[in-house]
């Protein structure tokens, strides 16, 4: 599968055009699933901004009002009630997975609990995530973004790629999401990290990472103790 992650959306020209190469064929003949399950799990979000996501009401997170041939909504919620022959076609027939922010440690549960974190390796397919869409694909999230526990009580994510994100920097509704925050924020964790502000976002194909930006970003590596 391949990925790309965003802070904040198909913000600029840059992202677009990357999300295009990933596709590979433009937009108007792709099919478009989004998940808006994020948005439950957070207290900032909720039922608004998950409608929101879904009706392309979000013109600061440009994601489902791109002009798909198609768009669908998958609640991963409702998965687990499903027999898996009737959904497994709809995500393996899909052309990308537009994934909502929100908290990134809910997605990822309700990606397990459903079978979709199982199904990831083999679909031939693009995940687009948004700030908590993005973060779930990474192994930890830190303590400062969880604001759903799971019954682990872990931050830990699907760890798909091998690094965190830190979205949103220097957003000016987010005083906390500094340089200096993200920097002790990675501090804390033991992979990889990227710190992104909205203009950025990470591109991922077999396992090679690129940054796409017209904005600015910072990679922390991990401390050696």
């Amino acid at each position: 599968m391949k990925l790309l992650l965003t802070s904040a959306g198909i913000r600029n020209p840059s992202i677009h055009r990357a999300l295009v190469d990933l596709l590979g064929k433009p937009i108007a003949d792709c099919d478009a699933l989004c998940i808006p399950t994020g948005s439950y799990g957070h207290p900032m979000a909720g039922p608004g901004r998950a409608w929101n996501f879904i009706a392309g009401a979000e013109p600061r997170c440009p994601m489902c009002e791109l002009g798909w041939k198609s768009l669908g909504v998958l609640e991963l919620t409702a998965l687990p009630s499903l027999p898996t022959e009737l959904w497994v076609p709809w995500v393996q027939e899909t052309d990308v997975l537009l994934v909502n922010g929100g908290d990134a440690v809910y997605i990822g549960h309700w990606m397990r609990q459903s079978g979709l974190a199982d199904l990831l390796p083999s679909l031939d397919a693009v995940w687009v995530g948004l700030s908590g869409g993005s973060m779930v694909m990474t192994p930890r999230v830190g303590e400062d973004f969880m604001t759903w526990t799971p019954p682990s009580g872990s931050d830990e994510t699907l760890g798909v790629v091998d690094f965190s994100i830190f979205p949103h920097l220097d957003h000016p509704d987010l005083p906390e999401n500094t340089l200096a925050d993200a920097e002790r924020w990675a501090a804390e964790l033991q992979n990889p990290a990227y710190a992104i502000d909205d203009e950025t976002a990470i591109k991922v194909v077999d396992g090679t990472v690129e940054v796409v930006s017209e904005g600015h970003w910072k990679l922390f590596e991990p401390r050696v103790k």
